[in-house]
C-alpha cells in the first residue's frame, strides 16, 4: 500500500474503530450516557435478554476491539507491524459485525424487542461498515505480508 493510501486508510481505520471501541466502552461503563448519544437503546425499548446480551458484548468488546485501533495508528505512522494487528483486529471486527447482524436479525425474527426500527437500521448499517472495514484491512494486511 502506497504511503498516501496507507495514511488515508489508517485514518479511516483509526476513526471507525475508535468510534466502535469507544462506544462499547461508554455502553458498558455509562449506559445512560450511551443511550443519550444513541449508541444503545433505552432500557424500556428492548427486551431484558437483548439488554443483557448487549452489556455482555460491550464488556467483551472492550477487551478485544482495541487491536484495530492500534492497526490504524501503526498504519498512519508507517510501522510494518500494522499488518499483524490488522489481521487480528480485522478478524475480531469481522466476527463482531457478523455476530451483531445475525443476532439482531434473529432476535427480531423471534419477536424480541431490540429497539425502534430506525435505530436498528442504523445499527445494522454501522455493523456492515465495520465488517467491510475489517475485510478490506484483512486483504490489505495479507497483501502487505506477502510482499
Amino acid at each position: 500500500m502506497g504511503s498516501a493510501a496507507a495514511i488515508v486508510w489508517g485514518l479511516v481505520v483509526t476513526t471507525l474503530s475508535l468510534l466502535c471501541w469507544g462506544g462499547q466502552l461508554l455502553s458498558f461503563f455509562a449506559p445512560q450516557a450511551a443511550a443519550r448519544f444513541g449508541l444503545i437503546e433505552d432500557e424500556d425499548e428492548v427486551d431484558p435478554v437483548f439488554r443483557v446480551d448487549a452489556r455482555g458484548e460491550a464488556l467483551w468488546d472492550i477487551f478485544t476491539l482495541w487491536s484495530m485501533v492500534v492497526a490504524g495508528v501503526l498504519l498512519v505512522v508507517g510501522q510494518e507491524a500494522w499488518a499483524y494487528f490488522g489481521l487480528v483486529g480485522g478478524g475480531t471486527y469481522l466476527y463482531f459485525a457478523g455476530r451483531g447482524i445475525i443476532v439482531r436479525l434473529t432476535m427480531r425474527r423471534h419477536g424480541l424487542r431490540i429497539g425502534n426500527a430506525s435505530s436498528v437500521r442504523v445499527g445494522l448499517i454501522a455493523l456492515s461498515v465495520w465488517g467491510a472495514m475489517a475485510a478490506i484491512t484483512i486483504a490489505a494486511a495479507t497483501i502487505t505480508l506477502a510482499e
